[in-house]
């Protein structure tokens, strides 16, 4: 069944071009939810080996339970997106450029308007780095901000769960698995991996630049997340005095897969609390 409904969200999905770095770069998105464009948005950013497929059914779910218009992409390198190529590698800016080119170059390729109509960003993992750094640059042109796991720092625990990937890939079939989401497994694999473990991405750390984050901000981590820990949100906290935390028990790295229903509750409120899904 989990395969099908994979299937059934690669068939639906469309592709916009871009241009990023001087080159035509093509983007997998898919809009979900309501239709009207005057509907409050809410953009969804993947994890480091994420796609648009990965996400399952969560953010129709989600959409659906809060009544607003959906955006769900892969990023460059990986699902059906343009691969990253062999040659590429990634340097210890690779979410700031996610954040600050390719993601307003998509909205812009799509026709949204954030300054007459903000969006909401829901991110997980890198891709909750990605909103905040968006959000920190940006900040009159994001209405709201919910991170799932983010990263605003390289602790040993994740470096140490980001080398267990790698023998994983190596030695398992993750790789095969990998497949299912991505026409270049290895793309969004290695890309990845390789600027998580270099040592040069280490010192990494945006607790300075999140601080000029003025919207609405819900920042959510598993209590049993192998890939960062409480320092993480906490850290939010202190940079971005607004930030609303949720803990959530029984969690890992991906609360949206291990607690969707209370996670979906929380957004809700979230949402609720600073009209943020109500026509703007």
């Amino acid at each position: 069944m989990m395969q099908s409904l994979d299937q059934q969200v690669t068939q639906r999905a469309l592709t916009a071009e871009i241009d990023w770095a001087g080159r035509p770069v093509r983007v997998e998105y898919q809009w979900l939810g309501e239709d009207d464009a005057n509907t409050p948005l809410l953009v969804f950013l993947h994890e480091g080996l994420g796609s648009l497929s990965m996400w399952r059914e969560f953010p129709e779910t989600l959409c659906r339970a809060i009544g607003c218009r959906g955006l769900v992409y892969s990023r460059p390198g990986y699902g059906q997106s343009t691969p990253r190529a062999t040659e590429e590698v990634w340097a210890p800016n690779f979410m700031h450029r996610q954040a600050h080119e390719v993601l307003p170059a998509l909205l812009v390729a799509l026709g949204v308007d954030t300054a007459a109509n903000p969006p909401c960003l829901l991110g997980h993992s890198d891709g909750g780095s990605i909103a905040l750094l968006h959000a920190a640059r940006f900040p009159d042109r994001v209405a709201g901000a919910i991170v799932l796991a983010p990263h605003i720092m390289v602790e040993d625990l994740s470096v140490s769960s980001i080398e267990k990937a790698r023998l994983a890939y190596l030695e398992t079939d993750l790789r095969q698995r990998l497949a299912r989401h991505h026409a270049d497994p290895d793309s969004a694999f290695w890309g990845w991996n390789n600027i998580w473990l270099n040592p040069a991405f280490r010192p990494w750390s945006i607790e300075a630049e999140i601080a000029s984050i003025t919207c609405p901000l819900l920042a959510v981590q598993g209590l049993d997340d192998e890939y960062g820990t409480l320092h993480q949100i906490r850290g939010i906290a202190q940079s971005v005095p607004q930030t609303e935390l949720l803990e959530l028990a029984e969690s890992g790295h991906s609360p949206h897969r291990d607690q969707p229903a209370q996670l979906i509750s929380s957004i809700q409120e979230f949402l609720d609390r600073h009209h943020l899904h109500s026509p703007r």
